[in-house]
């Protein structure tokens, strides 16, 4: 397979320059940014790399590693430079798919691609030249990953205007717009926009010009760049215009944060899209049954595993069977019937799972054989305090797929299920407002492979002691976070506990006012967070009690 060269080029054409876009992004200036992405930039690999001047070390040594890469690798590289430049870091789930859209992803026979993209990402990030890290925030979870400096500053070179168009002339080019919401389109006349990446500000959303996003007339000039193979527009949309059916070639639609209520009905034009990636559209509620004319759709993102409302899908979702990533899905509707035919499905995301449809929605996912991560939200109890969840219907009776391993599961439990000892392959889980009476880590902390744990409004305790981690538990266990307002004290961590934990979080922990003797102990401890800390708890911390923290850093907030 003949893999493209990618971005050696780079043209930016920065605030009061009014052919392009202008503004200003938190104290940035704004940019349009090309990229070159054709064979047209091979002659200038040497001459790109003797430009640089001044390397350090690390950039001398990155570019002999990157001189050996084999062109697949460097590809696969190059694209992910235009990607996390743009965004600063991406969701390797989405760097996975974009690369698919892209072409960069040789077709294996026998082999899923998904795999062999993530695959190569490995590879990268276990050579170093990409950079992985675990995302810490409130609700969210997942590995990202970014560029090193050493790149940008190796494969990355500016050029002035009139050599930039000159040398993009007929060739493809991937354009990244920073708008600041004056919803200036670029003139881009010339130009064979390949993939388009629109990223809004957050200054969008109190826009008095602006208060709705990219208008209509600012969407129809996206929509005339017919050979798009990706359009991935964060932040705030007013509506899609029906020619959007017209972007037939196109792969990958990300309207990720849109205020969109609908889908035009064109959508189903789309015959090659991969993925549609519809999170946190908060006013979108269901999809155009046009839908289901995209038999080749393999992603369709419509929520986040923890927070987003569900969106309901056409009767007919079951036809679509090349999916291998349906999340924010109602559970009702007779869902059930249509997921037993998606036994291929490798991710899957249910929201207000009910007790009149749970034992047929658990007898689908016991079919879900491929299934590796599963997310399951219980239908909000009406009668309760708004942050409750009904207890989950029949959890008992539920039997894991064997490969599972991320899961997510937010609503009453009763009891931990005796099945969560089997998940063997659990690499990741987050229990929400479980509220159990009992402590959960007698079990999870005998899983051999689990490395990222979420515990939030999951266990009523006040008081936990070393029961919480024997000697040699929780093996791998690499992140923890605890939000719980029961939580005062935890006295003691038996030595040998936690062999790997790198990250400690105690989130909405208010009443916490002891941290557990034997904390300073845990030498792999690199980050601990209070959000919020009690004051009590702080002044303990910066003073007789400072022993237990000093090696590690601090972060809390009032």
């Amino acid at each position: 397979m003949q893999y493209p060269t990618m971005p050696y080029f780079n043209f930016t054409q920065e605030i009061g320059e009014p052919d392009l876009v202008t503004g200003e992004i938190s104290g940035i200036k704004s940019e349009a940014s090309f990229y070159l992405s054709t064979s047209a930039a091979e002659g200038l690999r040497s001459s790109r790399v003797a430009d640089i001047t001044g390397e350090s070390s690390s950039s001398e040594s990155f570019k002999s590693n990157y001189a050996k890469l084999p062109d697949y690798l460097k590809s696969c590289l190059d694209y992910s430079a235009i990607v996390c430049r743009i965004s600063y870091r991406v969701e390797i789930g989405k760097l996975v798919r974009l690369l698919l859209a892209e072409g960069l992803i040789e077709d294996r026979p026998g082999d899923i691609m998904e795999d062999v993209a993530a695959n190569v990402l490995k590879e990268l990030i276990d050579l170093g030249m990409l950079q992985e890290e675990e995302l810490y925030s409130p609700v969210g979870h997942g590995t990202v990953v970014k560029d090193p400096a050493s790149y940008l500053q190796l494969c990355i070179l500016k050029l002035e205007k009139q050599d930039f168009v000159s040398k993009t002339a007929n060739s493809p080019v991937r354009l990244g717009i920073r708008d600041d919401g004056r919803d200036i389109y670029p003139n881009v006349e010339g130009l064979l926009i390949q993939s388009l990446f629109i990223l809004s500000v957050d200054c969008r959303r109190y826009s008095v010009d602006s208060p709705r996003g990219l208008s209509r007339a600012y969407m129809r000039n996206v929509c005339g760049m017919h050979f798009l193979l990706v359009l991935d527009l964060d932040g705030r949309i007013e509506r899609l215009p029906d020619e959007l059916g017209d972007l037939i070639h196109l792969r990958y639609l990300g309207l990720v944060g849109s205020n969109l209520d609908e889908l035009p009905g064109t959508l189903g034009n789309l015959k090659r899209l991969q993925t549609l990636d519809i999170r946190w559209c908060r006013q979108l509620r269901k999809l155009p049954i046009q839908i289901l004319h995209i038999q080749q759709l393999r992603h369709l993102l419509m929520s986040d595993r923890v927070f987003g409302g569900e969106i309901r899908v056409p009767k007919g979702i079951g036809r679509l069977v090349n999916l291998h990533t349906l999340s924010g899905i109602y559970g009702g509707d007779d869902i059930a019937m249509e997921l037993i035919a998606l036994t291929q499905l490798r991710e899957l995301g249910v929201k207000r799972v009910s007790a009149d449809h749970a034992s047929e929605l658990f007898a689908a996912i016991k079919k879900m054989e491929n299934l590796t991560s599963l997310s399951l939200e219980a239908e909000r109890n009406l009668f309760a305090d708004w942050m409750r969840f009904s207890i989950f219907p029949e959890l008992d009776a539920f039997s894991p797929p064997p490969l599972l391993q991320e899961f997510f599961l937010r609503g009453g439990l009763i009891e931990m299920p005796v099945w969560f000892a089997s998940m063997e392959n659990l690499t990741r889980l987050s229990l929400f407002n479980s509220y159990l009476s009992e402590n959960p880590t007698s079990v999870l902390q005998l899983l051999p492979k689990l490395k990222h744990l979420k515990l939030c409004h999951a266990y009523k305790a006040r008081h936990i002691g070393k029961e919480f981690c024997n000697a040699g538990g929780f093996p791998v266990l690499e992140t923890l976070t605890i939000a719980s307002e029961f939580l005062a004290e935890w006295t003691e961590i038996e030595t040998g506990a936690f062999p790997r934990l790198r990250y400690l979080c105690f989130r909405n922990c208010g009443n916490l006012i002891f941290l557990p003797e034997g904390l300073q102990n845990i030498s792999t401890l690199q980050d601990l967070r209070f959000l919020p800390w009690n004051p009590d708890l702080k002044r303990r911390l910066m003073g007789e009690e400072n022993y237990k923290i000093k090696h590690v850093r601090v972060f809390g907030k009032v």
